[in-house]
């Protein structure tokens, strides 16, 4: 499957693996995940380099390279393999160091250079690894392009090619100058800052001092064990640290940010979390008060709250539902030259004159304190508790083995589709729409939905369910979504349910 493997930097031991591993089930639909040691070696990722620097040639792209890595322990060591393995393809690299993901993003456009690839698993357990890659700034991969990588790297299909490496000493400053140039807030903010002793512990305070916030933080501390929890702002685990946190010092909210600090979490200021999509539904309020008749793009996995809002609505929004997956989403909001995107897993994309189209959780965390900002005497509580109520769960993953989570979400969209052919009930009521773009989103009469898809990072399913009607039509909802997962051996417990 490969050739022979060369030393490509004698210097470092990783090069002297007897073959590469690479497990094909690693490239997602829109970046690459493994566990490191188990699914890839460091040969296997110098294979990778290889192919995307193949790729990039392919796709006629200068052969011209941002990398940075992440916090966990085995981050550097599978970046420098990366980087041999793109140097032997012909890359000119340019090193960033640690780092989070929006920062390499940022250097696309600081240093102007047209890809990057990002070593970091996320927010993903201990133990995984992973590459966030790009070829076409501030896009990232899509199914097309990681298909054609699996099957460069998979054949062996490598170009040959010298090289080149560049270091970037302190672009970190870069980077946090560039956040900051805008003016400071008016409103003093007390602010916890949770990082859940993932990487962006190393920036995010610093940034949300530099706008004005009095900050707090909370696991701030690089710790590449994660010895709490896993840095992720959609874990109800983090989640209850803030809220905690926020009570105990009398914060104006909570911010969370997930491993490679692309995603930002709020909890208000009475303690309790705001799930991303609502925090979306204020923050696309604020911005379209400014900018009249804007567009807003929003993944399945969002309240309806975007489509029904009288206030939306009056201000002229307009809100595309899409897929799920940053680089889905970053590519819409890209293509609508929409004014932002909002993803429920706390992917957010600003563009101009908010950010470049990338997800970045520090840009939504400045958006956030700005919007409050411009809400003098309201608090965060206030602008949530003014939207119209809608009772929604957490993000659920119930396991299913990569190799068969897609054929299981077939069988699940083909069900409702022929429930709604058929004119079943799905929890006591007829099916009034179903969204099939990504997985199945199913709503009934009364607004209340279900959504079932495939994880693109993970063995796993998402289910999501939301009513604007009651809390008992959302455990509705979930059981009638449940029922059909249960039909599925292959579908096993969940990582948390409502």
């Amino acid at each position: 499957m490969f050739p022979t493997p060369q030393p490509l930097l004698t210097a470092n031991t990783y090069a002297y693996e007897s073959e590469p591993m690479v497990k094909p089930t690693g490239f997602r639909e829109y970046d690459a995940r493994w566990l490191f040691g188990q699914e890839i070696n460091l040969m296997g990722v110098q294979a990778l380099g290889m192919g995307l620097g193949t790729l990039i040639a392919e796709l006629g792209r200068p052969q011209e390279i941002v990398t940075g890595h992440d916090f966990r322990g085995y981050s550097a060591s599978i970046k420098y393999a990366l980087i041999a393995g793109l140097m032997a393809s012909g890359c000119k690299v340019h090193d960033i160091g640690l780092a989070v993901t929006p920062m390499a993003y940022f250097a696309q456009f600081e240093l102007d250079v047209p890809c990057v690839a990002m070593v970091t698993a996320s927010h993903n357990d201990n133990g995984w690894t992973g590459v966030k890659m790009g070829a076409n700034r501030p896009l990232t991969f899509g199914p097309d392009e990681m298909n054609r990588l699996k099957e460069i790297v998979l054949g062996a299909a490598f170009k040959q090619g010298a090289g080149s490496y560049v270091f970037h000493p302190n672009f970190p400053a870069r980077y946090i100058a560039d956040l900051t140039k805008h003016a400071k807030l008016k409103r003093k903010l007390k602010v916890v800052v949770a990082c859940g002793n993932g990487t962006a512990g190393a920036f995010a305070p610093q940034v949300m001092e530099a706008i004005g916030c009095e900050v707090i933080p909370l696991d701030t501390e690089l710790d590449h064990t994660f010895p709490k929890y896993n840095p992720n702002p959609e874990d109800m685990e983090m989640l209850h640290a803030i809220r905690d946190a926020v009570l105990q010092h009398k914060a104006d909210l909570g911010l969370g940010f997930d491993g490679d600090g692309d995603r930002c979490g709020v909890v208000d200021d009475t303690g309790e979390e705001i799930f991303a999509d609502k925090v979306g539904v204020m923050l696309a309020r604020d911005m379209s008060a400014i900018h009249p008749n804007a567009r807003f793009v929003v993944d399945v996995k969002s309240t309806g709250l975007f489509a029904t809002d009288p206030v939306l609505q009056q201000q002229g929004a307009q809100t595309e539902y899409w897929k799920t997956g940053h680089s889905y989403m970053k590519r819409r909001t890209n293509e609508l030259n929409a004014l932002a995107g909002f993803e429920k897993s706390g992917h957010f994309f600003f563009n101009a004159p908010l950010g470049r189209g990338y997800d970045d959780g520090l840009v939504s965390a400045i958006a956030i304190c700005e919007m409050l900002d411009r809400a003098p005497g309201k608090s965060m509580s206030d602008l949530k508790n003014a939207l119209p109520k809608t009772w929604s769960s957490p993000t659920m993953s119930p396991h299913c083995a990569d190799e068969v989570k897609y054929r299981v979400i077939d069988q699940v969209v083909k069900h409702f589709e022929a429930a709604k052919a058929n004119g079943n009930l799905v929890a006591g009521q007829p099916i009034r729409d179903l969204v099939t773009v990504n997985g199945v989103r199913v709503t009934c009469e009364d607004g209340s939905w279900g959504l079932v898809r495939a994880s693109s990072n993970k063995p796993e399913l998402v289910v999501v369910v939301e009513s604007p009607v009651s809390e008992q039509r959302m455990h509705d909802m979930f059981e009638a979504v449940n029922v059909v997962l249960r039909q599925h051996p292959e579908v096993g417990a969940y990582n948390q349910t409502i």
